[in-house]
């Protein structure tokens, strides 16, 4: 593994983190096509605005050569071009050079309606322009065949002279056309609406806007005419055929963000989801093998799902067997004082006047011992309960348990030299204490001292006695519930469960110091969090 499993522990991302990330992914795609088509569209757009402009700026340059060779008494006579400011950044002039630059944006230029048709007017165009038509006629022609655009020259009243159709109309009332004719480039988005639709979509003329420029045709400061030019933008098919290659990129990159966001889902959501399903199935049929941890996790909050269930279901199977174990335990520690009771009841029910008296006292005596025997067992279990169900929480101070505790055990003293705060109520301390108090007085000590010793993660507690020990063999069972060595006198072996069972309430926990020189050491131990 790249990484350590501490760090992808730690680093493990939230639910939400994911979520958010597969919106944004998904949010992604869609948008990316939709920037791609708008760019890539407005793309063509400006390119054949720029291509209307070189056409239209080599033919106004032929015109206005031809016209400059004619004498000034046959040269039409113009008008005064306005020279106003640029309309906008695009019309800058640099130096002696003043180049023409598309204007128009799909973002941001209005789309107009179709073309106005040609109006009649009584303005004729100049004689001298009838020879330049002749002249630019072919030209207009073949350049149409080649390009697809449509042309259209103009007198400086903004009568059409030249071009295939609506010679001798006025288009001085169309925007672009009376903008060329104060001087400046104009250029329009229009409608474009289809005279003889065709059965079989033509990816050539497929768009529904038309490109129209309107370059004047200058000299000596005065406005002699305008080429009108206007084209379809190619069509964004046939642009995307032509740049297959890149659109096969781009489907490429769709198809592995889909790939990625599904493999996420998978990876971090539904994959440890389906796998914590089926570890919940076997647990619920009583397979142990199924509580091992998932082998990929996800996110952070399914990680935490999947070990608290694991860790439930550890502490569930644990209970159980606590549970049967605690059960044939108590069955056979009540058995026996039961089995006593009875056979001697049987004997005295049995015997009746045969009995002496003092065979009649014997049983009489047995039945007794076995019931205060039964009863004191009795008495253990229900602490036991009471401390397995203990509400965690309190503190209080290991003096005033030490304190409380002197006045009750007589003979037996009790040193406590360096004082603590307990993680625990008073009255569950005291329950502890007075459990391992108890168990040294009846193994023959006079002695206890309670050592403390405290740092920053953790307190411990070494619990020491004078008496007589414990022994190797026994060390290894005193923690077993029901285990005594004092079963004649009355011993239940309840006491050490007792004290563990509060202790795990309260995430302590208890051992016994093998080590110790002389009587029983146990040593008490609680982790500080936080």
């Amino acid at each position: 593994m790249l990484l350590s499993k501490s760090f992808r522990d730690r680093w493990r991302p939230p639910l939400s983190f994911v979520v958010a990330l597969v919106l944004g992914i998904m949010l992604l795609v869609p948008l990316a096509g939709i920037a791609f088509f708008r760019v890539y569209e407005n793309q063509l757009v400006q390119a054949t605005e720029a291509e209307l402009i070189a056409q239209s700026a080599a033919i106004g340059a032929g015109a206005a050569q031809y016209l400059s060779r004619l004498p000034e008494d046959v040269r039409p006579e113009g008008r005064a071009a306005l020279h106003l400011p640029p309309p906008d950044e695009y019309n800058q002039s640099f130096g002696q050079w003043s180049p023409l630059l598309p204007m128009l944006d799909l973002n941001r230029t209005a789309i107009l309606p179709a073309r106005p048709d040609g109006l009649p007017t009584d303005l004729k165009p100049h004689r001298s322009l009838a020879a330049l038509r002749d002249i630019l006629d072919p030209v207009l022609g073949e350049t149409q065949k080649r390009t697809l655009a449509g042309f259209r020259l103009l007198d400086h009243n903004g009568v059409v002279f030249a071009g295939r159709d609506e010679v001798g109309l006025s288009l001085a009332h169309v925007a672009e056309v009376a903008r060329a004719l104060e001087g400046h480039y104009a250029s329009a988005l229009r409608e474009r609406v289809v005279d003889n639709p065709q059965p079989i979509y033509s990816i050539s003329r497929g768009t529904k806007v038309r490109v129209f420029s309107a370059v004047p045709i200058e000299m000596d400061g005065k406005v002699f005419g305008v080429v009108y030019a206007s084209r379809t933008p190619s069509n964004i098919l046939k642009e995307l055929y032509l740049k297959r290659v890149t659109v096969f990129w781009v489907l490429a990159f769709i198809l592995a963000a889909t790939f990625v966001v599904g493999y996420i889902f998978v990876r971090a959501i539904s994959g440890p989801i389906k796998a914590l399903t089926i570890r919940s199935l076997k647990i619920g049929t009583g397979d142990r093998d199924a509580m091992k941890p998932l082998a990929t996790h996800g996110n952070r909050e399914i990680h935490a799902l999947s070990e608290s269930m694991l860790e439930m279901s550890r502490k569930l199977f644990e209970r159980n067997d606590y549970i049967n174990t605690f059960a044939n335990h108590v069955s056979h520690e009540l058995k026996s004082p039961l089995t006593a009771i009875q056979g001697a009841a049987e004997l005295l029910r049995d015997g009746g006047s045969e009995l002496t008296d003092a065979e009649r006292d014997k049983f009489l005596n047995n039945i007794l011992k076995d019931t205060d025997r039964a009863s004191r067992l009795l008495t253990r279990l229900r602490a036991l309960a009471r401390a397995d169900s203990l509400e965690m929480g309190g503190t209080c101070n290991l003096a005033d348990v030490v304190r409380q505790m002197e006045a009750r055990f007589e003979g037996l003293t009790i040193a406590c030299p360096v004082n603590c705060a307990l993680p625990m109520s008073h009255e569950n301390a005291l329950i502890v204490f007075e459990n391992l108090a108890d168990n040294s007085l009846k193994h023959g000590s006079d002695k206890l001292v309670l050592s403390p010793e405290e740092t920053a993660s953790s307190l411990k507690i070494l619990v020491n006695d004078n008496g007589t020990g414990i022994s190797e063999g026994n060390a290894q069972q005193i923690f077993d519930l029901f285990f005594t060595t004092r079963r004649e006198a009355g011993g239940t072996g309840m006491g050490l469960g007792i004290v563990q069972a509060i202790l795990k309430a309260h995430h302590g926990r208890l051992r016994l110091v093998p080590e110790a020189d002389g009587g029983a050491t146990f040593e008490i131990a609680f982790d500080k969090t936080g």
